[in-house]
């Protein structure tokens, strides 16, 4: 930016039209930045979408293009504070793995052991990833692009970014993590037509009973410690993020660390959130944002989330045809990683065809399972993508 500016004064004294041209072009689009982080801030504030990383991210994008400023490299190449940060708590992949210890200590698995069946869900749930990647790469995008793009579709912050950072795509972080959060915020809009268009009214009506069964102590502490090894052993590039994950799992059910599973919940996941966000908008300079892959970005987003939400609805329907107690097609859209939010919405739409109809038990378990599916399809994303071109 500083760079710019001086370009613009040489210019102009120099009289050389064309070149200040060019600078007055990116001072627009500087503008047009401004506009773009106020557009974010005011829907975190008056929509309420995703406001703890809507709001940061938007006043991160601001303060990035303010002219003349060096808070994330000066005229000197040296890096300022948030370029600093970035390199420190971004680009090593230290934000996302610490906000998965957060989640972790915030999630109980208790449905997903009481209905074990919904486990399916998260992994069907994660076949948006993948056909947006080949979305994205008939659009012209690069594979390693297609596949951050397609992590979008997980409704998983952290993994979108992670696998963006894996794949050296700063330049794309800032859209992704926009694209990511956003559709997440927007998962009451845009699942109930999907799910209304690919479901009939009496099958949106079915109930499904839900067995309490009584659970030790001791399941719930194996569990997360399970869990990390197979994800391992499946999926290596899973471990950092399904460890923390797992982590912060165990700190909430071992009974003995209930400050720290406390501080992790609360303290750990403020903290963090609001320098992730703010970190991030940062890196939304107006030669970043404002070209054509933003918008496809935006766009694949979309599809991604239609795609996840119709994969885990056509599973339900699949199994429907073989089993004879039936599951209700929507609990198949609770498969991404939005939680409790998607789980919420099938039970609002459930409650809409039927006011005694309860699926809430069997979505939750489906949406904590796909919590799960998004980390390990994430990191299957990393190891194939990653080989192919030579990571």
């Amino acid at each position: 930016m500083i760079t710019k500016i001086n370009e613009l004064i040489s210019a102009l004294m120099n009289g050389d039209s064309a070149l200040a041209l060019d600078i007055g072009t990116y001072l627009l689009k500087v503008i047009v930045m401004f506009i773009i982080g106020g557009i974010l801030i005011y829907l975190a504030i008056k929509k309420d979408y995703e406001p703890a990383l809507l709001l940061p991210i938007g006043f991160g994008a601001i303060m990035c293009n303010i002219p003349l400023t060096s808070i994330v490299v000066n005229e000197a190449g040296e890096r300022g504070v948030f370029g600093f940060l970035y390199d420190t708590t971004i680009a090593n992949e230290l934000f996302p793995v610490l906000i998965f210890i957060a989640v972790g200590a915030m999630i109980d698995f208790t449905p997903l052991f009481q209905t074990p069946l919904m486990l399916f869900f998260g992994a069907a749930a994660q076949f948006g990833i993948f056909a947006t990647m080949l979305v994205a790469l008939c659009f012209g995008f690069s594979l390693a692009e297609a596949g951050a793009i397609g992590v979008i579709g997980a409704a998983d912050g952290p993994t979108t970014i992670y696998v963006a950072n894996a794949f050296k795509l700063k330049e794309l972080i800032g859209p992704l993590t926009v694209a990511a959060y956003s559709y997440m915020s927007l998962v009451p809009i845009i699942q109930p037509p999907v799910i209304k268009l690919l479901t009939t009214k009496e099958e949106r009506k079915i109930r499904m009973t839900f067995h309490q069964r009584k659970l030790s102590k001791t399941a719930k502490i194996l569990f997360p410690i399970l869990v990390t090894i197979v994800a391992g052993f499946v999926a290596p590039e899973s471990v950092a993020l399904i460890g923390a994950l797992m982590f912060g799992n165990l700190l909430r059910e071992c009974g003995v660390l209930n400050r720290l599973s406390e501080t992790a919940s609360n303290i750990l996941s403020n903290l963090v959130t609001l320098l992730l966000g703010i970190t991030i908008g940062t890196t939304m300079t107006a030669e970043a944002f404002l070209n054509w892959k933003t918008l496809l970005i935006m766009l694949m987003g979309l599809v991604a989330f239609i795609f996840d939400t119709a994969g885990g609805v056509l599973f339900a329907k699949f199994i429907n045809l073989f089993r004879k107690e039936k599951i209700n097609p929507m609990v198949g859209a609770a498969g991404i990683s939005a939680f409790p939010m998607s789980a919420r919405v099938i039970q609002k739409l459930a409650k809409e065809e039927d006011p005694m109809n309860f699926v809430l038990m069997q979505a939750v378990a489906a949406n904590v399972s796909g919590q799960l599916g998004s980390v390990v399809a994430g990191s299957m994303i990393l190891v194939l993508v990653g080989k192919l071109i030579g990571l």
